[in-house]
């Protein structure tokens, strides 16, 4: 039997297990490297900003080491067996691990730490054997004619049956409503038709998050993030900009309200929100700070029964279109305070459908915006603000009186939701872009031969399918540990190992296209440009990595080392 023609996996790759060869040694190793460079940017045992901002490199390779070697670790007890999915996992587990130990070299090499346990690793025989099993042309080969013969349906996840009857209803709303119109939407710039914003108000698809006192449709207990998570993926398989981002903005103004909203502000916004009505926007970002959240300096001046604001915003998506915001606001000059200086304002606006608005209180404050020209993510549009004496009474600040000064920590609590989102959405972009590329395979023949059939191709989409599985099965592994009181900084690893495969899963599925993907009446240009904005968005890649992971990872480092 040709095993270029068989819809079997090797058997040998039944035997696959890679914990305690690789795994768990190479985890020991992560650890090591870790402390190495928590010491080296540490001072009297603690870190040290300048020296965090020294070894930007090196700490930015940790965080890709951390998340390839957790989605790793997640997949390996699904990587015995010769399923489609045992198959990805071990695929994706050798390159993984590949990826890991690159990362920990650069990592050791800053440092001084001997690297040479990492290159004894990389050696072992048992870790060749792994590779021949799973990443050979035969068996890249195989995965990649069984990846085609799914149709790329792949990547599979337990689901509670509430969330994937859930699930399974969306998805039908998004093929049927929401991908008919998004080629349209984003090659004419156009703004998300209230067709579908109507549509997914009826569906619930706004209250993911807001508890069911609240009128939303969460109970509290285990599925809530699953459902969150489904419903995302789902819907941004369609488009990510036309619907899969709509209900990201609702998810962080609706926990940041939860987190430190007064009674009164839950009861009157939380259910409005739950109902769509009204649509919401998230502004953070300021033209000289972007991720630098501490140093915004949007200012809020306090005046008879409210506040002033004055300053520019920008990147704020959905500005246009949404009639209510939230506003991180500097309401206490003294910039020494930095974060804890900063609150969360309600605007409420007008809604415009255009790319440009003015709204002018009758007081004389001013609200403009502009919507930035961008090469995807089109549909929702992200906009240019300014303030001009704009009123804000004082029960818009959310948390009142009590909530001045917390602003960036009632933001943070809206933003691992978020970031959970975000790793959903750059799921189903992935999985649009492989279910495009499978189907271009099929029917496109090059030198008399279908593309789906050279041994190239198949190894891209087997590669490309891998990341893609190994992302999904992350991000709903991670999801149920939130659920359980989880590592919140985990839902970061999640989103920066998912926004960037979806970079890699786009790119190589336009490719399979060759000069059909570059043109823009073909939907895998699209989810190309859209992925792009995945690593800039709800955290840039580079903030993430540095300030969150790493430093989380090395704080995590010096605190085992002085237990020890």
């Amino acid at each position: 039997m040709d095993p270029m023609k068989s819809n079997h996996l090797p058997v040998e790759q039944a035997a696959f297990q890679p914990v305690d060869v690789m795994l768990t040694p190479l985890r020991k190793l992560f650890s090591q490297a870790a402390l190495a460079l928590a010491r080296t940017c540490s001072t009297q045992g603690a870190l040290d900003p300048a020296l965090l901002d020294r070894w930007q490199v090196p700490a930015y390779e940790l965080a890709f080491a951390s998340a390839d070697l957790l989605a790793a670790e997640t997949l390996a007890a699904s990587a015995t067996g010769d399923g489609i999915d045992a198959g990805l996992a071990r695929l994706f587990i050798i390159d993984a691990i590949a990826a890991v130990i690159a990362r920990l070299e650069t990592v050791c090499l800053e440092t001084g730490h001997d690297i040479g346990a990492l290159h004894a690793l990389a050696a072992l025989p048992a870790f060749t054997a792994l590779r021949r099993a799973a990443g050979s042309t035969t068996a890249l080969a195989q995965l990649g004619l069984a990846v085609v013969a799914a149709q790329g349906d792949i990547g599979q996840v337990e689901l509670a049956q509430s969330v994937a009857m859930a699930s399974g209803a969306f998805e039908r709303f998004a093929a049927g409503v929401v991908a008919p119109m998004a080629g349209a939407i984003h090659r004419e710039d156009l703004t998300v038709p209230e067709d579908i914003i109507e549509q997914m108000r009826e569906m619930g698809a706004f209250g993911l998050s807001i508890p069911e006192a609240y009128g939303g449709s969460a109970t509290g207990h285990d599925d809530d993030t699953m459902m969150m998570i489904a419903v995302t993926e789902a819907l941004s398989e369609a488009s990510l900009a036309a619907a899969g981002s709509l209900i990201t903005r609702p998810e962080i103004l609706a926990r940041a309200l939860l987190a430190g909203g007064t009674d009164a502000q839950k009861t009157h916004w939380l259910p409005k929100i739950a109902a769509g009505r009204p649509l919401c926007a998230i502004s953070i970002t300021e033209p000289d700070f972007g991720s630098d959240v501490a140093s915004l300096m949007l200012a809020g001046t306090r005046t008879t029964a409210g506040w002033l604001l004055n300053g520019a915003k920008t990147w704020c998506t959905f500005a246009g279109k949404a009639e209510l915001l939230m506003v991180v606001t500097r309401t206490n000059r003294d910039r020494s305070l930095g974060h804890k200086g900063l609150s969360l304002l309600l605007v409420e606006k007008p809604s415009y459908d255009g790319h440009d608005f003015s709204f002018r209180q009758e007081g004389g404050g001013a609200l403009t915006g502009r919507a930035i020209p961008t090469i995807g993510y089109r549909g929702m549009h992200s906009f240019d603000l300014s303030f001009k004496n704009f009123f804000v009474p004082d029960d818009h600040v959310i948390g009142g009186e009590a909530g001045l000064g917390k602003g960036f920590y009632y933001t943070m609590a809206g933003m691992t939701g978020g970031r959970m989102q975000t790793a959903a959405r750059a799921s189903g972009v992935m999985r649009a872009a492989i279910k495009a590329a499978v189907r271009y395979a099929q029917d496109r023949k090059v030198f008399g031969a279908a593309l789906a059939s050279l041994p190239l191709t198949q190894a891209r989409i087997a590669r490309m399918a891998a990341r893609y599985a190994a992302c999904r099965q992350l991000t709903y592994a991670i999801g149920r540990r939130l659920e359980s009181g989880g590592n919140s900084m985990e839902a970061s690893l999640a989103k920066l190992i998912a926004c960037r495969s979806a970079e890699t899963v786009t790119r190589d599925a336009l490719q399979i296209h060759g000069g059909m993907g570059y043109a823009e009446e073909t939907a895998v240009s699209r989810y190309f440009v859209d992925a792009r904005v995945l690593s800039i968005f709800e955290g840039a890649e580079e903030t993430l990595a540095l300030k969150v992971i790493a430093r989380s990872l090395l704080d995590n480092a010096l605190e085992k080392a002085a237990q020890a």
